[in-house]
């Protein structure tokens, strides 16, 4: 007979199988957009150091720039001169893999459920698919689960190296995508509103208000039936002292805990705000978030808008199961997890690239819950599940249902190029560079392929570094230079939102390359003033008549 420990060590040999090879069918070829301009500020950083990163070298507008996450694209520099994109496409891979590992990890210990936290993880896994992409998102996706894990821990086992490691976790997230810093300190607060929560609970302010008050009126009457009031009072309070500790030995729904090493915690976040300025970007740690939402980008950006429940399922079934297991089974929930899933839920709906931080972050509070209600009901069926798996049987079984599923999901990735040339000007690019001066001349481009242009060497009008050409971030008080709403003019040329010959001479564009079918470009085709000097595959190339 093997061992529990054993038993369990084989189990989550298995799930790491299953998560690796998930990982390879959701794990997307084709490059996306921000991957090639991510590649190409590595490149500099590894030509020119860390010294001087205050300037954009990619677009031709010459504008003061923050590099929000140095370190990932070097990183993903080194990759890609090493291996190519098939690099970037296998360390996807590797970061997907490594993320669902550690949701595993960390819904397991919280849960000490394996099953249980083996089937979230993969649904996990699933629900991130959307968000999967050679980015720096998706390590920091991994980070904040470790930060979940590691508050966890901490207040559970008290373990100084937990510490050490939320110290160390934002000074990574800084360096790594410091666009999302003031996140991490977002964790905190579900564990900080319980204890403020509980110890005004504690307090009975009323009724000591009313004892004080009582006192008072006493001192001024002399009256003796103030005393039998204030006796009155005191036994209302021991009362309620009675009856909170009965609940909270023996909740209805919602645990409670007034965990005095919440302060311990309160120091270690007030240590790790400070590592945002270690860093090349300054304080851009503390400011690059809020000017983005200070800016208009986020009304442009897909993944900025506000959430609709019926264009994503799979967010509405989570939230389904939740209000299921909350109100039809007697299933309990921390008063933290319960203000961290309802903090999550309101930001997903105020911006639907939230809901990747809902998925790994309230997921260990749905396996607590279902492992909970097995413990009642069923706690037999995950121990079978598990024994069965461990099985040789069972390890063939659930190993190649995964191979096929992997298999099924990959087979359209396989046949694709690495770079789309139906969505980037693969060919067109090589022939600008070869027919053009390419940097003395002034090219406009559309938002969503700006970023392969700048990869190939050709300065740009814009790329994906939205937040680049808003006024709140390309201005420079020091030099007293005001800030340019280049986002805005570009979305609205594409748009024909404003009069292009305007904006055109304004800019001093030379040229245009523009998707075939687009707006623009028929345009431009009856425009006089402009030559079509370039039409092959999905993009045309334009020359401006600049004595118009």
């Amino acid at each position: 007979m093997k061992s529990e420990k054993i038993k369990n060590i084989i189990y989550d040999f298995v799930i790491i199988i299953c998560i690796v090879l998930f990982a390879i069918g959701i794990a997307p070829k084709v490059l996306q957009n921000d991957t090639f301009y991510t590649i190409k500020i590595g490149e500099y950083i590894y030509q020119n150091g860390i010294s001087n990163l205050t300037e954009d070298m990619y677009s031709w507008h010459n504008l003061p720039y923050t590099y929000p996450h140095w370190l990932y694209d070097f990183s993903m520099f080194l990759i890609y001169n090493s291996f190519g994109h098939l690099g970037i496409y296998i360390s996807t891979i590797i970061f997907t893999a490594i993320m669902g590992m550690v949701v595993y990890l960390t819904c397991t210990r919280l849960s000490r459920n394996r099953v249980v936290s083996s089937i979230i993880t993969i649904g996990v896994m699933y629900l991130m698919k959307p968000y999967i992409a050679a980015r720096a998102q998706l390590v920091t996706f991994i980070l904040f689960v470790l930060t979940l894990y590691s508050i966890e821990m901490f207040l559970s086992s008290h373990k100084k190296r937990y510490a050490i490691y939320l110290i160390i976790i934002p000074l990574l997230i800084a360096n790594l995508h410091c666009a999302v810093f003031p996140f991490y300190f977002v964790l905190y607060l579900p564990y900080i509103a319980e204890f403020l929560w509980v110890s005004l609970v504690d307090t009975d302010l009323d009724q000591r208000l009313l004892y004080v008050f009582n006192r008072i009126l006493k001192k001024i009457t002399k009256k003796e039936k103030f005393d039998e009031t204030a006796e009155k009072i005191k036994f209302n309070i021991s009362e309620r002292i009675r009856k909170r500790k009965i609940l909270r030995e023996e909740p209805y729904k919602i645990k409670v805990k007034k965990d005095k090493w919440i302060f311990i915690l309160l120091i270690i976040m007030i240590i790790a705000m400070g590592t945002g300025l270690i860093n090349p970007a300054g304080n851009g740690a503390y400011t690059y978030l809020y000017k983005t939402y200070q800016g208009n980008t986020t009304g442009s950006i897909n993944e900025h808008l506000p959430l609709t429940l019926i264009e994503n399922r799979e967010y509405l079934f989570a939230i389904i199961l939740f209000l299921s297991l909350l109100i039809f089974t007697d299933t309990k929930i921390k008063l933290a997890d319960l203000f961290m899933l309802l903090g999550l839920t309101y930001l997903s709906f105020k911006s639907r690239r939230q809901v990747s931080m809902f998925a790994i972050l309230c997921s260990p509070i749905l396996a607590k819950m279902i492992s909970a209600m097995f413990e009642k009901y069923d706690i037999t069926l995950c121990k079978k599940i598990r024994n069965f798996s461990v099985s040789i049987c069972g390890f063939v079984i659930v190993v190649s249902l995964f191979v096929i599923v992997s298999v099924k999901m990959v087979k359209p990735t396989m046949r694709a190029e690495y770079v789309s040339k139906s969505s980037y000007p693969v060919e067109a690019s090589t022939w600008m560079l070869e027919n053009l001066d390419v940097q003395n001349i002034k090219i406009y481009n559309e938002y969503n392929y700006g970023s392969y242009l700048l990869f190939r060497g050709i300065p740009v009008f814009i790329d994906s570094r939205c937040d680049l050409y808003t006024p709140e971030f390309n201005e420079n008080k020091e030099e007293e230079i005001e800030g340019r709403d280049i986002f805005s003019d570009a979305i609205n040329i594409a748009s024909i939102g404003v009069d292009y010959k305007k904006k055109f001479k304004e800019y001093g564009v030379t040229h245009t390359i523009l998707y075939e079918n687009s707006k623009l470009a028929m345009i431009l085709e009856n425009d006089s003033d402009y030559k079509l000097i370039y039409n092959e595959g999905n993009f045309k190339i334009f020359e401006r008549n600049t004595q118009e």
